[in-house]
C-alpha cells in the first residue's frame, strides 16, 4: 500500500453535519496535497437509518462545497453513477463480496455464530449494570461446535455472526493525532459482524472495505477510537496490512459542547441556502481544529491544500464559531466578483419583493449597483435584504438624534435647493452626474467637508455612514431622489 488514498464513508442518515464535511475536507487537502485520491463511499448497511435521497444530497453538498471525490458515485443527468476501479462504492451493493469475507473468518476460527436473543441479551447487559461491570456479550454462544450451529441455521433459526476477540492481548496503534494508545482486548466485545437481517455492521464493513479499496489513511471523528482495538483484530485475523489511523477532535458550539441542530444551522444546506461562499465555509471550517504555522486566517482552497498537514491538527476539540465563520465569508464577498455575489443575491432580493421578474431581465445593472452598494457590509449572502432597504423607502427617518441635529444644520436649505437644481438639469442619473455631484454642490454652495457629505447621504439615506455614495444616487435614481429631498425639507429641516 504506497499510494496515498483517503476515504470519506458517511451514512446516508439525512443532512450532511458541518462536522463531517470537515473530515471530508482534510481527507480531501491531504490527498490533493501528497497526489493522492480522494474517494467517497456511502455506509449505508444500517437500512433502519437509511433516508430516502440522503445519497443524491450528500454528494450535492460535497461538490458544492468543493469537496470533490475522485471515485465514488456521482450524480449525472439526475442519476447516481459510480466510478472508480474499486467498487461498488455503496455497501449495500457490496453483501457478496462481505460474504466471502465472513466466511473465511468464520473457516479460520476468528468468528463465530451467535443465535442468543435479544431479550436474552438485554438480561445480560441488565445484570451487568447492577453489578458495576461494563455491558458486554458474556460469550454464551462462542464456543459452540461449527455443525451444530450449521443445523440451527438449517432449521431456520436467527442468528448473528460475532467477532471471537483474543484473550487478554494488548492492542497498541499509533495515531497522527491522539498519538500512542493500547488497550486490552478484556475491554473489547465479541462485537456483532453480520447481523440478523445478513448486513454487515460498520466494524466488519469498514475493514474489507478499506482494505479492498487500499485505503493508506483513515480520517475519522474521534467517536470512533474506541472502535479501532476491534477493527486491528479483523485486520490481524485476516493477515492484513493496517492503515494509517487520524482521529479527529469534535466540533463544539461556543459551549464547548458537541456541535448539534439544537443550537442553530449544523446541516452544510442550511448555510448554502442562507448565502455562504463554499469556499468561504471551507476556509473557516479548515481552522477549526487546525492551525497553520503562520497568522494567515484568510485562505483560498489551493492555499490550503498547500498548507495543510495533520501534525498541526489540535487534540481537543475545536469550536465552531459562527461569529467567526461571518468575518471569514465577510472577506471573501468583498473579495468576489461583483456578478456572482449579483447573482447569488437576486433569489434573495426576489423572495424578500424588492425585485420582480421585470427587473432581473430588464434591470441587471440596477441591481448589480444595488447589490455592490451593500457588498461590503454583509457577511452572507441574504443578509443583503437588511441592508437594501434603504433604496425603497422615500419617506427618510434619520436613524438616531446626531442625524436629526445635522439636519438642521444653517446650511443645509441652500444645500438642497442646490441639489435639486442640479437634478431637474438632467433626464436621469447616470454615472457622470453620481461621480461629481459632490464636486458640483460644493462649487455652487461653497459648502465642504462633513457639512456637505453628511447632510446629503443623510437626506437619501437616514444614516450618517454606509455605502458609496455614488452606488447610491444611481441606484436611486433622480425621481426617488427628488421625493426624498422634498420629503426631508417639508418635514425634517
Amino acid at each position: 500500500m504506497s499510494d496515498v488514498r483517503l476515504r470519506f464513508a458517511p451514512s446516508p442518515t439525512g443532512y450532511v453535519h458541518i462536522g463531517s464535511l470537515r473530515t471530508a475536507l482534510y481527507d480531501y487537502l491531504f490527498a490533493n496535497q501528497k497526489g493522492g485520491k480522494y474517494i467517497l463511499r456511502v455506509e449505508d448497511t444500517d437500512r433502519n437509518r437509511y433516508v430516502d435521497d440522503a445519497i443524491e444530497n450528500m454528494i450535492e453538498a460535497l461538490v458544492w462545497a468543493g469537496v470533490k471525490h475522485d471515485e465514488g458515485p456521482f450524480i449525472e443527468d439526475g442519476k447516481i453513477v459510480q466510478k472508480g476501479e474499486y467498487g461498488p462504492y455503496i455497501q449495500s451493493e457490496r453483501l457478496d463480496i462481505y460474504n466471502k469475507y465472513i466466511e473465511e473468518l468464520i473457516e479460520k476460527g476468528h468468528a463465530y455464530y451467535c443465535f442468543c436473543s435479544k431479550e436474552r441479551l438485554d438480561k445480560v447487559r441488565e445484570e451487568q449494570k447492577e453489578q458495576g461491570l461494563t455491558p458486554m456479550y458474556d460469550r454464551h454462544c462462542r464456543n459452540l461446535d461449527l455443525e451444530e450451529a450449521k443445523k440451527k441455521i438449517d432449521a431456520g433459526e436467527d442468528y448473528t455472526i460475532r467477532l471471537k476477540v483474543p484473550d487478554n492481548k494488548d492492542i497498541n496503534f499509533e495515531d497522527v493525532v491522539k498519538g500512542e494508545i493500547t488497550i486490552n482486548t478484556s475491554e473489547v466485545d465479541d462485537q456483532v459482524l453480520i447481523k440478523t437481517d445478513g448486513f454487515p455492521t460498520y466494524h466488519f464493513a469498514v475493514v474489507v472495505d478499506d482494505h479492498l479499496m487500499e485505503i493508506s489513511h483513515v480520517v475519522r471523528g474521534d467517536e470512533w477510537l474506541v472502535s479501532t482495538p476491534k477493527q486491528i483484530i479483523l485486520y490481524n485475523a485476516f493477515g492484513w496490512e493496517i492503515p494509517k489511523f487520524i482521529h479527529l477532535p469534535t466540533v463544539l458550539n461556543k459551549d464547548k459542547k458537541k456541535l448539534s441542530k439544537r443550537q442553530g444551522d449544523v446541516a452544510v444546506g442550511d448555510f448554502k441556502k442562507k448565502g455562504y461562499l463554499p469556499e468561504a465555509l471551507i476556509n473557516y471550517l479548515a481552522l477549526v481544529g487546525w492551525s497553520p504555522e503562520g497568522n494567515q486566517e484568510i485562505f483560498t482552497p489551493e492555499e490550503l491544500i498547500k498548507e495543510f498537514s495533520f501534525e498541526r491538527v489540535s487534540k481537543t476539540g475545536g469550536v465552531f464559531d459562527v461569529d467567526k465563520l461571518n468575518w471569514v465569508n465577510g472577506q471573501h464577498i468583498r473579495k468576489a466578483d461583483q456578478d456572482r455575489i449579483t447573482k447569488l443575491a437576486i433569489p434573495h432580493l426576489k423572495e424578500a419583493g424588492y425585485i420582480t421578474d421585470e427587473d432581473i431581465n430588464n434591470r441587471y445593472e440596477w441591481i448589480k449597483t444595488m447589490v455592490v452598494a451593500v457588498q461590503e457590509k454583509i457577511s452572507y449572502i441574504s443578509e443583503i435584504v437588511d441592508h437594501v432597504d434603504i433604496f425603497f423607502k422615500n419617506e427618510i427617518n434619520p436613524e438616531n438624534d446626531e442625524a436629526r441635529e445635522m439636519l438642521k444644520g444653517e446650511q443645509v436649505p441652500a444645500l438642497l435647493a442646490a441639489f435639486k437644481e442640479e437634478l431637474q438639469q438632467i433626464n436621469e442619473v447616470d454615472e457622470e452626474f453620481a461621480s461629481g455631484l459632490f464636486k458640483v454642490l460644493k462649487k455652487k454652495t461653497g459648502i465642504k467637508g462633513k457639512n456637505l457629505f453628511m447632510p446629503v447621504r443623510i437626506v437619501l439615506t437616514g444614516q450618517l455612514h454606509g455605502p458609496d455614495m455614488g452606488n447610491i444616487i444611481l441606484v436611486l435614481g433622480k425621481e426617488n431622489i427628488l421625493e426624498r429631498i422634498n420629503y426631508v425639507e417639508n418635514n425634517l429641516v
